[in-house]
């Protein structure tokens, strides 16, 4: 990714400064530059367009994913199993290799996919004036300078310093995070104001949604706002999971241990028996197979992609597997509010007139709820005050509601179409009031008034905006009887701040009668007596799932951060409202740009809400979390968003309403936008990572005892009781049948009530270290012991391996059973047919026992021999006295726990 340069035209901090002194630094005047001067300054700045990455050659990146400790072992069962001529397993492991590196190469490919989504965001054309003529051009040939012309519903194609502004109003919520457009003006902001409050820029991407305007271009490309995004995306560190890390800790030691303890049992048999080399070697081979749990990268993989399924029916669609398992270890939550805690559907709370309070229920622009006063419905018919204040919301607005494809949507300006639904909800009609006249809103004058015919006659001036505005204009209020009282600001103002003490929008309503030949409205109509009516209060709401969902997050020891771009007053009432703080208190954006790196360490400890916040504002505060040890989850749906997410443990975007880049970016994608879906998928993650644990509970005792037996054979100079081949079929039927089986276990009780695990806990701790070593013991010496016995009464070796191989699976099928719940008994009923997987995974290892020991070409193959009845009840009783020993050292274990406890 080429880096900023530094040209003639490059400016500071230009929203600070009048656009006549930006016109002239960039050598421009009123009718733009010429064609010579564009053609030289693209030589100079290059094009309006993103820069892309070199790229390694798709071999390069293919085998970079074979780089991996647990790869190079299952390379070298490969290679163990082709050296004995069993070519099907070999293909099996190196299909497991390949696959492997398959995904990896589609994942690495999905950072790229990010950079794609924000390059789709540019314009394509722009409106630009050359030489004195507006004419449309490639938007990729903009130069610092340029005069650019912006209508509604243009996209902005590059970063403008407006020059004027005639009611525009810009969608900024991808830069931002803000739901509400931003209206715009061309007098200078102040130097250290952030993304969100620097009104006198248009940027790049950015969508018109009203008025118009025109702009001086000081900003192309890599330099432009979402070009500094794009630039974070591309280089922005991924930490490898907790997972990653533990498993290549994991396969490194046990790669140490295995060739460790080949070699020793190697020295044994050469000096202390009169073993030859190649039955040393045999040996060798045979302990490599038994000890590398080949089964294990399978089953790691199988089990996240079953929880990767399991997700995906709870809204949570998965990008990465290993992201899946990381939810189980999250610490903290970061989340964006607009959308994910919140509904970003603007709705009306409260009215408020003289003397009275009207509660509004209801959610989103769906015209579902009532209006109450004292907890009684309030019709209009019995309300004039209330009629008059949503009569006034209702005419003298712009925009509509409407049912779309099972949705409430709203078309025109969010807060309107929260007045209009609040018109719906109180039944008020407005289609029959013919306007003759509008004053439209516009961002100087903060207000919109119409001139309307009433359905019954006279003709009536409607007016609503900001409550400080339509003070100057209305001298009397109306009263609750309906009769004129002088306009009382005090009871007014009390109510403004103790809305907006609540996160409230609040705009007010007036009006007054006009004469029946009316036919025009002009500011000096406003300023003849207008009636003060009254005040609504506004808020997007948060989702009342979310709040459930933040205190059983709160309830498993994860905290919840809101970052957003809304205003800190707003963020701190939704933060309460939700549960996240108790406090008044919100870290700005401008306070985070004077904090230092170890400065900001302390705040995220301590403060649970940031507002105002930039794209690097977000990304830092993800990485000083991580630097306080915390495993991070973030949350978004804008472009400003992604860079954080990329970083992230775990990236959640938001599927609905999330820009393309953040999808892209992110790990996780919520298909319903909805914060309870991220404490199901936590929920699910640490399902996920207990199914992991108990299935190397599971495979590594199974796989030690395999390798004891060998050892032992060798150690002290006996037969092998197992050969390499009949421990490979072992390690197969138990890893295809017996552990897979693991991954479908539930959810064990309480999973939401404890912590989270530490991020730098073992997979395996010390007491998971001793139930390996005592169960590897316990199933390895039965199993020795009875090919002991047998080969004692004379049995013939083939028939003693075929019981000793039974018994060894036996051991290792009832085992299953005490796998299936790490701590709590497993016998109970109520908790032993949870998963029938289980049972239909014993009963295929029965067929493919039975075929190993009874099918000639199997016994031909493996070199086993047909059983008895009687030889069947040894290897059933064995497994029998391992499930109840095992079930025993639980239940010690269990003990003990209580007893340190009550300590």
């Amino acid at each position: 990714m080429s880096e900023s340069t530094n040209h003639p035209y490059k400016l500071n901090h230009v929203h600070a400064l009048p656009g006549k002194e930006v016109s002239e630094k960039l050598g421009s005047g009123p009718d733009g530059l010429t064609e010579a001067e564009a053609r030289e300054r693209i030589e100079l700045v290059g094009s309006n367009r993103l820069p892309v990455a070199d790229k390694d050659s798709l071999i390069k990146r293919f085998f970079k994913h074979f780089h991996d400790t647990l790869i190079y072992i299952l390379i070298g069962a490969a290679v163990i199993t082709a050296a004995l001529g069993h070519w099907i397993d070999t293909l099996v492991i190196m299909a497991v290799v390949v696959i492997n590196a398959i995904i990896g190469l589609i994942q690495e490919g999905k950072a790229e996919e990010a950079l794609e989504g924000i390059r789709k965001m540019l314009s394509a054309h722009a409106q630009v004036r050359r030489e004195g003529e507006w004419k449309e051009v490639d938007a990729e040939d903009l130069v610092p300078g340029d005069l650019v012309r912006l209508r509604s519903g243009d996209r902005v194609p590059a970063d403008l310093r407006l020059l004027n502004a005639n009611n525009l109003r810009i969608e900024e919520s991808a830069l931002t995070g803000e739901s509400i457009p931003s209206d715009k003006q061309t007098d200078p902001v102040a130097e250290n104001a952030g993304v969100g409050d620097r009104f006198s820029m248009a940027f790049s991407g950015a969508i018109v949604t009203g008025g118009r305007g025109t702009g001086i271009v000081t900003s192309t490309g890599a330099e432009t706002e979402i070009g500094k995004i794009n630039r974070m995306i591309a280089e922005v560190e991924t930490l490898a999971t907790p997972l990653t890390r533990q498993m290549a800790a994991f396969s490194k030691t046990l790669s140490f241990v295995i060739l460790g303890m080949a070699v020793l049992m190697f020295g044994l048999g050469w000096v202390l028996h009169d073993y030859s080399l190649p039955e040393l070697f045999f040996a060798a081979i045979g302990f490599a197979v038994a000890a590398i749990p080949e089964g294990l990268p399978a089953i790691l993989t199988i089990t996240l992609a079953i929880g990767v399924q399991s997700m995906a029916k709870r809204n949570a669609i998965t990008r990465q597997l290993a992201s899946v398992e990381t939810l189980g270890s999250v610490t903290v939550i970061c989340s964006d509010k607009t959308g994910t805690l919140t509904r970003n559907e603007m709705t009306a709370r409260q009215v408020i007139t003289h003397h009275r309070e009207y509660q509004v229920s209801g959610i989103g622009y769906a015209p579902d709820g009532k209006i109450t006063f004292d907890g009684e419905y309030a019709p209009l018919e019995a309300n004039g005050d209330l009629h008059a204040v949503i009569e006034a919301m209702s005419v003298c607005n712009d925009s509509e509601i409407k049912h779309k494809e099972g949705h409430w949507i709203v078309i025109g300006e969010p807060t309107e179409g929260a007045l209009c639904t609040l018109a719906e909800k109180a039944g008020f009609d407005h289609r029959n009031y013919d306007r003759i006249a509008t004053i439209p809103f516009e961002s100087d004058n903060k207000f919109m008034a119409t001139c309307n015919r009433l359905p019954g006659g006279g003709v009536r001036i409607f007016m609503k905006g900001a409550p400080d505005r339509l003070f100057e204009f209305c001298s009397h209020q109306r009263g609750t009887s309906g009769k004129l009282e002088t306009l009382d600001c005090d009871y007014w103002n009390g109510w403004i701040e103790t809305l907006s003490g609540q996160g409230l929008r609040i705009l007010a309503a007036a009006m007054r009668e006009a004469p029946d030949d009316k036919a025009d409205l002009g500011i000096s109509d406003l300023e003849e007596e207008m009636i003060f009516l009254g005040l609504v209060g506004i808020v997007d709401p948060p989702r009342p799932e979310a709040i459930e969902a933040i205190n059983l997050c709160r309830e498993a020891g994860i905290r919840v951060k809101m970052i957003t771009g809304d205003h800190a007053g707003t963020a701190c009432a939704i933060g309460r409202e939700m549960g996240i703080t108790e406090d008044d208190h919100a870290v700005t954006g401008a306070e985070l740009e004077q904090a230092s790196d170890e400065e900001l360490q302390r705040l995220v400890s301590e403060v649970d809400i940031f507002a105002r916040t930039s794209p690097e504002h977000k990304l830092r505060l993800v990485k000083a979390l991580q630097a306080n040890g915390e495993v991070v989850a973030m949350t978004g749906d804008g472009v400003n968003d992604a860079p954080a997410l990329k970083r992230a443990d775990v990236g959640v975007a938001m599927g609905i309403k999330g820009t393309e880049a953040t999808k892209e970016a992110a790990d996780i994608v919520l298909a319903d936008d909805n914060f309870a879906s991220i404490e199901r998928a936590v929920e699910e993650g640490r399902t996920i990572y207990d199914n992991l644990r108990k299935a190397i509970l599971f495979i590594l005792p199974t796989n030690g005892a395999e390798a004891l037996v060998i050892l032992i054979a060798v150690s002290f100079g006996w037969v092998l009781p197992l050969t390499p081949v009949q421990i490979l079929w072992v390690n197969m039927v138990t890893a295809v049948t017996l552990a897979l089986a693991l991954a479908f276990e539930p959810s064990e009780p309480g999973i939401m009530q404890r912590p989270p695990r530490a991020p730098d806990a073992r997979i395996l701790g010390l007491h998971f270290l001793w139930r390996i070593g005592y169960v590897s013991i316990l199933i390895g010496g039965a199993t020795i012991a009875v090919f002991i016995v047998e080969r004692r009464l004379e049995m013939p070796i083939e028939l003693a391996r075929a019981v000793t191989v039974n018994t060894l699976v036996c051991a290792q099928a009832f085992y299953l059973f005490n796998s299936r719940f790490m701590h709590e008994p497993s016998y109970r009923l109520d908790q032993l047919f949870t998963n029938s997987v289980v049972w239909f995974a014993v009963g295929v290892l029965i067929l493919l026992q039975l075929g190993f020991v009874y099918l000639p070409f199997m016994q031909v193959a493996f070199g086993s021999a047909p059983l008895e009845l009687r030889h069947w009840l040894i290897p059933l009783g064995v497994g029998l006295a391992v499930f109840y020993i095992v079930e025993w050292e639980k239940a010690i274990s269990r003990r003990r726990s209580r007893l340190n406890v009550r300590r």
